[in-house]
């Protein structure tokens, strides 16, 4: 698999990356043994985390993998913090440094690769937050920091702020739903990204699973949108104006002879300031399908009527 530099980093990751959020909770601990194990063997590199998922069943089960199933240094380990349990934002420095150690604990390593600002937290100073970063950093205990969720000038303020003195951990990374059904970075987010020279990591790439085409006639009674837990997550994207959407993805994936997922994935991996999309998946075959996918380029006049047909200024001023 190709590998890309997170921002203007030296670090390099795979430009898949295999997110986590699933584990200990849909995703039994043997079914991401078995997921992990074929993305390393694929090339793959960034596995992505958060102190959150699955009230930290996810980072204790990645962490597991890591002593047991692959060798540490084959991955770029990437967590997050800056969400209490309870779901209030908190980043003052005493939570994130508390969250870090306690997800350097369940992950039962010593640092992590990419240490991520899961949310901006409007309550704390942000030099407070961004403290925290550089004391992640100085201590050893992450090697990079990246935000995630932040708007288009709550990231520009971030990387500014950490490159206006000597010595401040730069943002290398933004981590931010982006997909053809949900473009909306691109108003200030992607543009914010560019500028600074910090990294793209798309989230949700798939649009929440329905670019896959599964819910064309329905919805699919293993799907994510029929698990109470998770249904309101995909609902939004089920309405008229995706599904039109979806039919030009399921269109350009018959012309090409592959699949919507395939299409909709390169779409969006070769985005630009795009470094490498998150995918998670519910089970191996369908892990196994996407690295199967990183294969396809798409000839710019699909790329060019997929953008046509998922313009945001049609709808949004």
């Amino acid at each position: 698999m190709e590998e890309r530099h997170l921002g203007r980093s030296g670090l390099l990751v795979s430009r898949l990356g295999l997110g986590t959020m699933t584990w200990g909770q849909d995703t039994e601990p043997d079914e991401a043994a078995a997921q992990l194990t074929a993305f390393v063997d694929a090339g793959g590199t960034l596995v992505d985390t958060a102190d959150v998922y699955s009230e930290g069943d996810s980072e204790r089960i990645l962490g597991h993998l890591l002593r047991e199933v692959v060798d540490r240094d084959s991955i770029v380990l990437a967590t997050k913090a800056a969400i209490r349990p309870d779901g209030r934002y908190d980043g003052s420095r005493r939570h994130l440094l508390a969250a870090l150690d306690a997800s350097l604990e369940r992950l039962d390593v010593d640092n992590v690769d990419l240490w991520q600002l899961h949310v901006y937290d409007p309550s704390t100073p942000l030099e407070e937050t961004l403290s925290a970063a550089d004391e992640a950093v100085s201590s050893g205990r992450t090697r990079y920091v990246g935000v995630s969720n932040y708007a288009g000038w709550q990231l520009a303020k971030a990387a500014a702020w950490q490159s206006a003195w000597p010595g401040r951990a730069p943002i290398v990374s933004a981590q931010m739903e982006y997909s053809l059904l949900r473009r909306d970075i691109e108003r200030e987010v992607l543009p914010a990204a560019l500028d600074a020279g910090v990294g793209v990591l798309p989230c949700s790439p798939l649009g929440r699973g329905v670019l896959t085409g599964k819910y064309r006639t329905g919805i699919p009674a293993d799907s994510r949108a029929a698990a109470p837990h998770l249904s309101e997550f995909v609902q939004p994207y089920l309405d008229e104006e995706c599904g039109r959407i979806v039919e030009s993805v399921v269109t350009a994936a018959e012309g090409l002879g592959v699949s919507p997922l395939s299409v909709a994935l390169a779409w969006v991996r070769d985005r630009p300031g795009v470094v490498a999309p998150i995918v998670g998946a519910r089970t191996v075959a369908q892990l196994e399908q996407v690295l199967r996918s990183d294969a396809l380029t798409l000839p710019q006049e699909i790329r060019e009527a997929l953008d046509d047909v998922s313009d945001m200024s049609a709808s949004h001023p």
